[in-house]
């Protein structure tokens, strides 16, 4: 799977300040009331906001601000009517996007996306035109202080995981989405952390990016990463981990 997740890998490493940590609080909350709207405030009973109230925990997410995000999605609390759009797009040098947000005014949002699209030589695409590109996968990070690779690697193919690579610092195990919550799980019955899990779009084949392209492509990811209304970027571009070190510099 290598260079299938990019984006993640980069932001991994640069996550960690006080305003990163907002944006996060910010993007949970609206899951987590996304969630409690479209599948009851049960976490036992929606899988949906189960993750999403575990990675709210993970994160040290207070359980009051968790508890009023499930109640404003429930209809016991008054709160801001969000909308789950998802819009495809193409980035400098052809990079296919996938771009989801939610948003509680969709003609706002999408002319001010497609304002921040063109003036970083990108475009929105027609839908259906990048979607077949990608594929729904199950994305979970162990810190490899916590385990050993052999031993991980047995617990996760038992359990149904696809593949996993070695970062850093931590295993990154790739599911498909039907067996991402059973490998999971099989991973939290040893007792074992982990850093991170979630359902993403990654790509089935990736593009090269070199010199300019690459730091256009890295400026418009981190522009989109702004926008408040944006949850998710999904992207297939790779980028050679020495180019990254030099635009990073």
């Amino acid at each position: 799977m290598s260079g299938h997740n990019k984006w993640a890998k980069i932001k991994h490493k640069k996550a960690g300040t006080d305003a990163q940590r907002g944006k996060l609080f910010s993007r949970l909350i609206k899951e987590i009331t996304i969630a409690a709207r479209s599948g009851g405030g049960d976490v036992n009973g929606n899988p949906r906001l189960r993750l999403a109230v575990q990675t709210a925990k993970d994160n040290n997410m207070p359980a009051d601000n968790i508890k009023r995000a499930i109640q404003r999605g429930t209809g016991e609390l008054p709160g801001v009517q969000y909308e789950e759009i998802t819009y495809e797009g193409y980035g400098p040098g052809g990079v296919a996007l996938m771009i989801e947000l939610v948003t509680d005014n969709k003609n706002r949002t999408v002319a001010e996306l497609r304002h921040l699209l063109d003036r970083n030589n990108g475009k929105l695409a027609e839908a259906g035109s990048v979607a077949w590109m990608f594929q729904k996968k199950g994305g979970i990070e162990v810190p490899k202080s916590a385990i050993g690779e052999e031993e991980l690697l047995n617990i996760i193919l038992e359990a149904g995981a696809d593949d996993m690579s070695v970062e850093d610092d931590y295993y990154d195990i790739t599911t498909s989405f039907e067996a991402f919550e059973s490998v999971k799980k099989a991973i939290e019955d040893k007792g074992l952390k982990i850093n991170n899990a979630s359902v993403q779009m990654l790509p089935q084949n990736t593009i090269r990016v070199e010199g300019r392209e690459a730091e256009q492509v890295l400026k418009l990811m981190e522009a989109l990463e702004e926008h408040d209304d944006v949850q998710n970027i999904y992207a297939n571009f790779d980028i050679d981990d020495s180019v990254l070190a030099q635009l990073n510099q």
